[in-house]
């Protein structure tokens, strides 16, 4: 008879982190260091409360910097950005404060699924409701006891299930702060996209909260080669606006594409789908980018790309049904009056 075998603790006795748990996030009433904090959005059918965690780093007196992680349930990238920030932050020198919401959707990440716990897309009801569905009230609940505190957002995401992503953010690049926060993200892309949508991005724009959204690698995994440089890319966010001492810095990479807009494209039949350009890689209108096989390996579709542009993510998942994502196509075109890198203050 087979025995499971158990991994075995290096130090067993070691208690987890002892955390405050709280209805609010309320900045003013903390004591400066670090804090560690469960804010309370809803109640299960037992009465035990939904909790999200967070971590606050508070310094002196100033505005405070919000980063949001896993909004969507799979997308794991953000939380060791996080982590690791508030491993490393010498919190003597915070001016403000910094606060990193580890994981918004908490029973999605438990689910190891994308949406909330009836799988609604939390990201698409942004600002909720105060009474309705428990996700229209969580949503709402996220602005009002946490992101509400926040004088800056940067919120954290990946790809989902099945597709992969360059590293890409989404910003109004037509307002001086969000562009600024993208260009030093070091990004291989930017999508020019005015925030007037359900998103959480979209909802902290319209309350006057300068937000980008931060796209950095796949989903379900910690992959290092995308989380350090998004650290990077938060640092310098930190001391452009003044939160840590050091001079902003973007990487030596190649500057970011900048997109006027950006879709996907999709399958009109199903079957077994081979995507074939390559993330980042430039397509001309007419390019073959895509064909679908039927279950005897016959090729019944060919798919061409609609007209020139950018890769910014494709899917890797062979098995489509009809309406099946194809690739995420970023059209490259002049956007009058959005900022260039000198005109934020930055380094060209």
């Amino acid at each position: 008879m087979s025995r499971a075998i158990y991994a075995v603790p290096i130090d067993p006795d070691t208690p987890p982190a002892r955390a405050e748990v709280v209805n609010f996030l309320k900045v003013d009433e903390l004591p400066m260091g670090i804090s560690r904090l469960f804010v309370e959005l809803v109640g299960d059918g037992l009465a035990s409360g939904i909790r999200v965690p967070v971590l606050v780093a508070k310094g002196t007196d100033g505005p405070t910097f919000g980063i949001t992680a896993c909004i969507h349930g799979n997308e794991l990238n953000g939380i060791p950005v996080i982590h690791r920030l508030f491993r490393e932050l010498d919190v003597s020198t915070v001016r403000g404060t910094i606060v990193g919401v580890v994981a918004l959707n908490v029973p999605g990440l438990h689910l190891k699924q994308r949406g909330f716990i009836d799988g609604t897309d939390l990201n698409r009801i942004m600002p909720g409701k105060p009474n309705g569905s428990i996700p229209d009230v969580y949503a709402y609940r996220i602005l009002e006891r946490i992101v509400d505190q926040f004088d800056y957002l940067l919120d954290l995401h990946t790809a989902s299930y099945g597709r992969v992503n360059s590293l890409y953010v989404r910003a109004d690049m037509k307002n001086t702060r969000t562009a600024a926060m993208a260009y030093l993200q070091s990004p291989e892309i930017i999508v020019h996209n005015p925030a007037s949508d359900t998103t959480l991005r979209g909802a902290a724009m319209d309350r006057g909260i300068p937000a980008i959204t931060v796209e950095i690698g796949n989903p379900g995994v910690w992959q290092e080669r995308y989380t350090s440089g998004a650290y990077e890319g938060v640092m310098a966010v930190l001391k452009h606006e003044g939160f840590i001492e050091g001079k902003a810095r973007r990487s030596d990479s190649a500057p970011p594409v900048l997109c006027s807009s950006s879709s996907w494209m999709y399958t009109d039949r199903g079957g077994l789908l081979e995507v074939f350009p390559k993330l980042v890689q430039r397509l001309t209108e007419g390019e073959e980018v895509a064909i679908v096989r039927d279950a005897f390996g016959n090729v019944i579709r060919r798919y061409q790309a609609g007209r020139n542009g950018i890769v910014i993510g494709k899917s890797i998942n062979p098995v489509g049904q009809t309406g099946a994502r194809i690739l995420h196509l970023g059209v490259v075109e002049p956007v009058e009056g959005v900022m260039r890198p000198r005109d934020c203050g930055l380094d060209e």
